[in-house]
Order: structure tokens, then sequence, then C-alpha cells
């Protein structure tokens, strides 16, 4: 595929916008790139974009081109500190649609509290790596339609990543699970990033709520983090979801970033 949109630039040189590939977009001017533009299809459906252009008018050239090539509706991704980019998106008919807050989580027990957290009677938790695949991809798809029936899955944390059709969870090995008796009800995944781990989700099946399992998973998971030598943990909560919000703050847990979801409709 190899669509091209001219423009100029301010400095009267031409900019050609070319779409490199179905998911890239590149701008050129004077035989330099001057600016690139990505798509990818979350999990979800959801088709985000991205746009990296030094200025803001090759932004605006390469957002022209997207917008002509994609389907409505389109997400992207911010920082809500970014200002200059917010108006970017924003001048390319682009709306706020939900906030996410970023947590920096500690993981000493003396902070957290959970030094003394047991799972509820009846549930273990299975260390990370050492869950079964089957079973934990089972309750991976259940805690999806579950999600999915209730708030929506676009109200998790997800990384855009691309994933075979159909595949959502890629990595078992950084699957923390708890079960109870034969089946597995709650499940954690954390990225161990070298700087700081990130916990980019947390989840319990809706008929094993409400019996601590979440911060029990929480213990164990922070817990091995803490031994390891790791001072504290990155994790993101929709600012919509007051359950999570609390749960993280009563670990002492404290609000450092926030991140911006924005559509186009």
């Amino acid at each position: 595929m190899n669509l091209a949109h001219s423009t100029s630039s301010p400095h009267h040189h031409a900019v050609v916008v070319t779409r490199a590939s179905d998911m890239q977009w590149l701008a050129v001017e004077d035989d330099r790139e001057v600016g690139r533009g990505d798509a990818s299809r979350r999990p979800d459906g959801r088709l985000f974009i991205s746009i990296d252009a030094w200025h803001g008018t090759v932004f605006d050239r390469i957002a022209d081109a997207m917008l002509a090539d994609l389907p409505t509706p389109l997400y992207a991704v911010v920082d809500e500190a970014d200002h200059d980019s917010r108006s970017a998106w924003e001048r390319a008919g682009f709306a706020a649609a939900r906030r996410e807050g970023g947590y920096r989580v500690p993981t000493a027990p003396e902070v957290t509290g959970l030094g003394s957290v047991q799972p509820p009677s009846g549930v273990t938790i299975v260390p990370a790596g050492k869950a079964e695949e089957g079973p934990l991809r089972a309750l991976d798809r259940i805690i999806r339609d579950e999600v999915e029936a209730a708030v929506g899955w676009q109200t998790m944390p997800a990384e855009v990543l691309p994933r075979p059709a159909g595949t959502t969870l890629v990595d078992p090995s950084k699957y923390a699970v708890a079960r109870h008796l034969d089946r597995y009800v709650g499940l954690v995944r954390v990225a161990p990033l070298p700087r700081q781990p990130r916990i980019g989700l947390i989840a319990v099946r809706a008929d094993s709520h409400r019996r601590g399992i979440a911060r029990a998973l929480l213990a164990h998971t922070l817990g091995s983090m803490h031994r390891a030598g790791t001072a504290s943990a990155w994790a993101e909560v929709d600012e919509s979801n007051a359950a999570a919000t609390a749960l993280f703050e009563s670990i002492g847990a404290r609000r450092a970033a926030g991140t911006l979801e924005l559509v186009r409709r």
C-alpha cells in the first residue's frame, strides 16, 4: 500500500505523507523523514493511533492522512500533563473519553500493611510462572466476558501490542493466580520491567468478589518484589473504578501521573 498525501511545511518545502503499510504512515520533506503515524488494534477491537512529529503542522497533516484512510471510531492516548499533544489531537477532532491514574505502589510490608494478609479459607496463591496454562487461559476469558458485560473491557488498562487474532493472554509466565479448591478464581499480571515492575491487571471472577482475594494476590505479588529488592511497582487505574482506586490507595499507593484516552467518532 502506498497512498500519498501532499502539503507544505512552514518552510514551504513539500511534505508528502505516504501510507507505507496498513498500519504506518510516513511524512517526508525534501527526502528527509519529518514524522510518522502508527495504528494498532487492541484485543478489544478498538483502533488506536499515535503520531510522532516535531512540528504541529506536520502532525496535522499526518493526522489528516490517517483520518482519511482509517474508519472511525479512532482512539489515542496522551499524558495528561502534555497540553501541546492534547491540543494537537483536539485539532484533529479528538475528545477526552476516559482518564487513567498512574500509581507508584510500595512493596515493603510495613508500608503496604499486607505483611499479615493471608488468602481466604480454601484459596491458595499460585506464583507467577507456575499456573497451568489451559485453566489460566480459561479464567482470562471468563474475566474478560464478565468485565465486558458490566463496565466494558475498554475501562481496563491494556498495552497497545500486536497480538494474534483471538489471543489476549500472551505470556502466561507473567501471571500469578488465586486458586479456590480445584479452579482458578483470580489473577494478577506483572510485567517485570528492569526499573519498575508494572502491575498490568488484577482481576477476580464475579462469583468470588468481596472475599479478599485481590488483596491476597497483591500481598503475594508485592511481597515477592520486596524480597527481590524492588522498592516499588507501577499500576494504572481507570478513575471511574472506585474499588480499584480504593484498593491501591489503602496500601499506600500514590498517584504520580495520569493518562487521557481520546476518541474521534
